[in-house]
């Protein structure tokens, strides 16, 4: 999969500008009423980049920052890429320890294995499963950390309706 495609498809789950104040994304400090209000566009946040205009931020930017910030530095050379774009997906929804992390555990790593990078013995590990478990064991994986966020009764319809849509793209994929 090119990073055009996924590009493409995460721009679907990721909508225009948003300022809304109970969001922690949308606040430079990470947390609500910490920082500056500055919001979210197209799943850029506040909290991840601080200094930037992100009001006036364009789909253009929006994507030379997925490619330099989330694509090339997910490490995911060698694992399916049907997989890659689900761990790219939740790592931008989640961030990228997150993500790393569901999947390893995913995979059965427990532990101190549970380490939040992907390195050698987690891609080996990822390659020994079918395709299709690996992503539905981490679907189940990122489900669950959604509902226990305590942030789901606000924004789990979204999150939940953005698994089912990826659900879908696996379909595809695999």
């Amino acid at each position: 999969m090119s990073f055009d495609e996924a590009f493409e498809r995460l721009i679907g789950h990721e909508g225009g500008y948003s300022n809304d104040k109970n969001d922690p994304g949308n606040w430079t400090g990470g947390q609500v009423g910490k920082g500056t209000l500055k919001g979210t566009k197209y799943g850029i946040a506040a909290n991840t980049y601080p200094n930037l205009d992100i009001k006036n931020l364009t789909l253009t930017q929006a994507k030379e920052i997925y490619r330099k910030d989330w694509w090339n530095k997910l490490g995911a050379d060698g694992i399916h890429s049907a997989i890659v774009f689900q761990l790219w997906d939740f790592a931008i929804n989640a961030g990228k320890v997150r993500a790393i992390k569901e999947l390893q555990q995913a995979i059965g790593f427990v532990g101190s294995q549970v380490d939040g990078k992907l390195g050698p013995a987690t891609k080996a590990k990822i390659n020994e499963f079918d395709i299709n478990d690996v992503i539905l064991t981490l679907m189940a994986e990122r489900l669950k950390f959604y509902t226990g966020l305590p942030t789901f009764s606000r924004y789990g319809k979204g999150w939940v309706g953005r698994c089912a849509e990826n659900l879908k793209y696996a379909a595809k994929d695999n």
